[in-house]
């Protein structure tokens, strides 16, 4: 099962770059998944269509609004996912982008049943190269959790 951990975001506002700082801690932890790729999706685009239609498991790490306090996250799977995406479409700063990227691997027959976003609420969104305490101190819990949906999804499998 080839799983894409997918990092969003801008390391130089803030909070807002969660997503690929949770990557950055991720990669010791998950060195020895042959199956697993972290891909820094930046503030997304277009091309992350590919490896995103050729996972079959998709995890998409993010800055979001999740209406929680500085650094609460959540993580929603599959359907909860897709409901979250579509019915808050202004809770991310790079929601349309995914949502469009979700469109897109429906119409090419191909977004991974296995999903899930882990969102991670921001406290600041502002000029600066790393997250605020709160933030930061969700990054090790969101890493493990990360770690054992792939554990769980393996067993599945």
């Amino acid at each position: 099962m080839k799983t894409l951990v997918l990092g969003i975001g801008n390391t130089l506002l803030t909070d807002e770059g969660v997503g690929v700082h949770v990557l950055q801690a991720l990669a010791p932890m998950l060195a020895d998944y042959s199956d697993v790729t972290l891909l820094d999706g930046g503030t997304l685009s277009f091309t992350l269509a590919g490896p995103i239609e050729e996972a079959d498991a998709l995890i998409v790490v993010d800055a979001a609004n999740i209406q929680s306090a500085p650094g609460a996250w959540i993580l929603l799977e599959g359907e909860a996912m897709d409901a979250f995406l579509m019915g808050n479409r202004k809770s991310t700063v790079h929601e349309v982008g995914l949502t469009d990227l979700r469109v897109i691997a429906i119409l090419a027959g191909h977004w991974p049943e296995r999903r899930a976003l882990l969102a991670i609420q921001p406290d600041v969104v502002d000029w600066g190269e790393y997250p605020t305490p709160a933030v930061a101190a969700a990054i090790p819990p969101a890493c493990t959790a990360i770690q054992k949906l792939i554990g769980a999804w393996r067993h599945v499998a």
